[in-house]
């Protein structure tokens, strides 16, 4: 199985920064695209950012300019910096994998548990 394992959310006040961590463990064989999404209560999970094996990067609109998405193949781990924070941001973030596991020719999607990030004064 794999494993994800994310940290870094917390309260922070607007126009701070936070960092989000994000790593991968287990029977890896190899890691395509590392991303972040965030669901609000009643609303659909949506894309915040993803990277690719390759380093192409993703963002939404609401985050360009703001957050960054970087990877750290080595340690199978995926960050998001998070500056200019807004209370808008505030909610659930989940990390998303999409990897090979070893001995297996498919690759699966595989999410975090979720991290909450509260902006507010």
């Amino acid at each position: 199985q794999v494993q994800l394992v994310e940290s870094g959310g917390g309260l922070v006040q607007p126009g701070g920064s936070l960092r989000l961590s994000c790593a991968a463990s287990g029977s890896i064989f190899s890691i395509n695209t590392m991303g972040w999404y965030r669901q609000a209560p009643g609303k659909e999970r949506e894309l915040v950012a993803t990277i690719t094996s390759g380093g192409i990067t993703n963002y939404a609109d609401s985050v360009k300019g703001r957050f960054t998405i970087s990877r750290d193949n080595a340690k199978n781990t995926v960050y998001l910096q998070m500056n200019s924070l807004k209370p808008e941001d505030t909610t659930v973030y989940y990390c998303n994998v999409k990897a090979r596991r070893l001995g297996s020719i498919s690759e699966y999607s595989y999410w975090g548990q979720g991290t909450q990030v509260t902006v507010s004064s």
